[in-house]
């Protein structure tokens, strides 16, 4: 039996989202913040028995905060099961509570349900309501505080809560005012009560994350070592432990009666009948040894030395180093769940919360990659990339948030077998990153790699990782294999592609008098264009009634369209590190202020492959300023990514741009000293956006960021 679905209303930072599971390991990815530690609750609240029985009664803040009052709302946590145990135990616990799906009189599947709703008399209420009687509703919900709620469990549920329309119809219409008559709905499934909870029937281990081990270490409730002795401490033989535990006593003796001890205790006993005298003082008092002299007390006063690093010399946990501490915490964990997993209980679930703590890179994807019972379901959350590189796409779930809400993603959603597989192959430790990406660019070269950032980061004043922005080298024009993750049905994140068109910049053709170079050089532009018209027609047809991809392509190749921008002499600048002879170097000057494409074009690239792509591109990134002009087709890309810019976000853009056009070391003229004002005012919400545009045209005539302007909405 294993989670086959998660659903969360209302639950923290998730309005409504669904979570999918396979057999096995699955893994729940996403950025701080995007709600993985929520999700391992819910789950605990479900089956971890545990928990203490507080824990299922919820309050004010477990429910969304995107809500505009949580006044009158459900939460709902949905958990279900497939495969379910054909045990009959199980099959008992299902068919009179939980199940769903019957095939030949045995339960397959089946549903768990936590609801959090108003008491009963709240919902009679909402329901007496005419429609649309707001007055009469927030009436009601004024008056409603946390202990009108009532949590409750059920089973055997054909209510969709991930469907809006089902929760308005059930719950209720809020922006509307309109409630059903009904009160009770059969389709929320039979009332469960404890002595029949699911948490009861499984095994269920949850490693937390791994923050503080140390603490963990001497917590009794949280020790991992003090909870395997005490699973062992009712296995041990009492004839085998008798001679311990005789000769714990007579230590214990041994110690009360040593000199010095008895000198204490007769001391003690002066001087507090000097201080009370005989008849306040107590009757008796006397100095033992505590040490146990019980089986199980002894078993478990045992205590864990390791050699880390110096196998002649064993520690205890607080000399270890982080990672040291932290891998034998989740090793004691995991032989934890080992031991209940071999006493076979119906379901094994092991939960383990951001392992990657401490850990170094090669011990998470070995941990990863080796943890694996058979018959156990076992979820990860993590922001690592290095487990999500290990992590198998088809049982992973992406988090992500937009603004205060968190969203569920299924990367592998829709997707066939070929598609997966390609899918799996690009997810290596560099390209998994686009997994945790509020917007990606997928680009082909190292060229495009190492100069945009660069760009991005001089002209506009912010980083892509500012903008949430990941950029991801394809290392070729295969960039369907990866673009297919951002769809509707998936990841429904914005991804640009941005990929050269190849156009020859040249006559392509041969013509009487040219060389063999030329000619080569010529059929090599030829076939790039025929590759380029070709690649472009793919990637705009796998793209229509897709809103989340689009192509942006360079009109020749990104060196040559990096001249045609503006940019004629960054490159010029770089010609004497190219070519050492002087002939050569002039040669290269004239051609590439040419404002020939014929010229510079064919000069840029043999200067390019002259260097490597990626070596001529760093040698240009040292010459990238705020003066560098970002190609149209690159800036139009980052804009489609990027999605919506912030009041804030364009503020800081323009603020930049004022800096870089103030000459150093005098002050800024008085057009832009008063467009500073303007731009403050802009800040302050007190000017819209198009007005600063306008005014920015003016301040800031001829600069790039009018272009980058001029593309926002």
């Amino acid at each position: 039996m294993h989670i086959s679905r998660l659903t969360l209303v209302n639950y923290r930072n998730f309005a409504n989202a669904t979570l999918r599971f396979s057999k096995g390991v699955n893994t729940i990815i996403g950025e701080n913040g995007a709600g993985k530690s929520n999700v391992l609750r819910a789950i605990r609240l479900m089956l971890d028995d545990s928990m203490v029985r507080a824990s299922y009664r919820l309050d004010e803040s477990d429910f969304h905060r995107g809500l505009s009052s949580w006044r009158g709302h459900w939460i709902i946590i949905g958990v279900e099961f497939d495969e379910v145990s054909a045990d009959e135990a199980m099959q008992a616990l299902f068919v009179h509570g939980t199940g769903v799906g019957q095939v030949g009189g045995v339960v397959a599947r089946a549903n768990y349900n936590l609801i959090f709703r108003p008491n009963k008399q709240i919902r009679m209420n909402l329901a007496a309501l005419q429609d649309f009687d707001a007055a009469g509703m927030n009436a009601i919900l004024d008056r409603i505080t946390i202990d009108d709620y009532e949590t409750l469990f059920t089973g055997k549920s054909v209510a969709d809560f991930s469907d809006p329309d089902v929760y308005r119809r059930i719950v209720g219409d809020f922006a509307n005012a309109v409630f059903s008559s009904e009160v009770e709905y059969p389709e929320l499934g039979a009332r469960i009560p404890g002595t029949l909870s699911v948490a009861k029937e499984v095994s269920f281990t949850f490693i937390q994350a791994l923050r503080d081990v140390v603490l963990e270490f001497h917590n009794n409730r949280t020790n991992p070592l003090l909870t395997l002795l005490k699973s062992k401490s009712g296995q041990i033989d009492p004839l085998q432990f008798q001679p311990i535990v005789e000769r714990a006593r007579q230590l214990n003796a041994a110690i009360e009666g040593l000199n010095d001890v008895q000198t204490v205790r007769s001391d003690i006993v002066q001087t507090i009948h000097g201080a009370a005298g005989q008849t306040y003082s107590p009757a008796l008092l006397s100095i033992k040894s505590d040490l146990p002299d019980e089986a199980d007390l002894l078993f478990q006063s045992l205590k864990l030395f390791v050699g880390e690093f110096d196998a002649t010399h064993e520690g205890s946990i607080q000399e270890l180093s982080l990672g040291g501490a932290n891998l034998i915490f989740l090793t004691l964990k995991l032989l934890e769940f080992q031991y209940q997993h071999e006493r076979q209980p119906l379901a094994n679930f092991l939960l383990i919360e951001e392992p990657e703590a401490h850990l170094h890179t090669h011990v998470q994807k070995t941990l990863f990659d080796r943890i694996g019972y058979a018959g156990a379901q076992i979820i990860y959350s993590t922001h690592s990339t290095h487990i999500s590189e290990v992590s198998n796409v088809k049982s992973v779930n992406i988090l992500g948030r937009t603004g205060k809400t968190c969203e569920s993603f299924h990367p592998s959603a829709g997707l066939g077998p070929d598609q997966i597989g390609n899918v799996q192959r690009y997810l290596d430790a560099v390209r998994s990153n686009l997994l945790f990406a509020k917007s990606v660019l997928l680009v082909e070269g190292d060229a495009e790699e190492i100069l945009i950032p660069l760009m991005v980061k001089q002209v506009l004043g912010v980083s892509l990782d500012e903008l949430g922005i990941s950029l991801i080298n394809i290392g070729s024009t295969g960039f369907s294999n990866v673009s297919v993750l951002f769809h509707e049905d998936r990841i429904s994140r914005r991804c640009s592609i941005i990929t050269d068109l190849d156009a020859a910049f040249m006559n392509p053709y041969p013509l009487p008098g040219d060389d063999a170079e030329t000619l080569t050089f010529k059929g090599k532009l030829l076939r790039a264009q025929e590759s380029g018209q070709a690649r472009r027609v793919a990637l705009n047809a796998e793209v229509v009634g897709n809103p989340w991809v689009r192509p942006f392509f360079a009109a020749h190749t990104f060196e040559v369209d990096f001249v045609a921008a503006g940019n004629v002499e960054k490159v010029v600048a770089s010609v004497n590190a190219v070519y050492s002879q002087a002939a050569t170097q002039l040669l290269s000057t004239t051609q590439l202020r040419s404002g020939d494409p014929a010229q510079y074009g064919r000069r840029v690239l043999t200067m390019a492959n002259h260097e490597g792509k990626g070596w001529f591109a760093i040698r240009l990134g040292k010459l990238v300023d705020h003066r560098t002009v970002i190609p149209s087709y690159i800036r139009q890309a980052i804009v489609f990514a990027h999605g919506s810019f912030s009041t804030q976000l364009i503020f800081n853009i323009l603020k930049h741009r004022l800096a870089v056009n103030t000459l150093a070391g005098l002050p800024p003229s008085p057009t832009l000293l008063g467009f500073w004002g303007r731009l403050l005012e802009y800040q302050a919400g007190r000017l819209d956006f198009n007005t600063i545009r306008a005014e920015a045209a003016i301040a800031l005539p001829n600069d790039q960021i009018l272009a980058l302007l001029g593309d926002l909405p």
